[in-house]
């Protein structure tokens, strides 16, 4: 059973012209990066720094996976891109929301 989910993955990979593994790998090899410029980002907020270069960091790291399947993919569905612009939206609301709230708490907790 294994092996069969194992070709079927590998046949949507081929289909597409995107490798799913290295999809893969670089969707979760950006998770660290991602969390480390997220607190690069709420330490140059708390000390009153510009967080424009963090956010930028954390953004790429956020979309970088999807970037790899608009470069190497092909024929993707339209379905997929809709759904994939959802979970981004999705995703940086929420990730905007619990920064402010980290950002928020560093401050509350620093003595001025």
């Amino acid at each position: 059973m294994l092996e069969s989910i194992n070709q079927w993955f590998l046949s949507l990979g081929a289909e597409y012209g995107v490798n799913p593994y290295i999809f893969g790998g670089i969707y979760v090899g950006a998770i660290p990066f991602f969390i480390l410029s997220i607190g690069w980002l709420v330490r140059r907020a708390k000390a009153g720094k510009s967080t424009v270069l963090p956010t930028l960091c954390a953004g790429f790291c956020f979309v970088s996976a999807y970037i790899y399947l608009a470069i190497a993919g092909r024929n993707i569905p339209l379905w997929v891109w809709i759904f994939l612009g959802a979970l981004i939206v999705y995703g940086a609301w929420s990730s905007i929301r619990d920064t402010r709230r980290k950002i928020a708490a560093a401050k509350s907790e620093s003595p001025e």
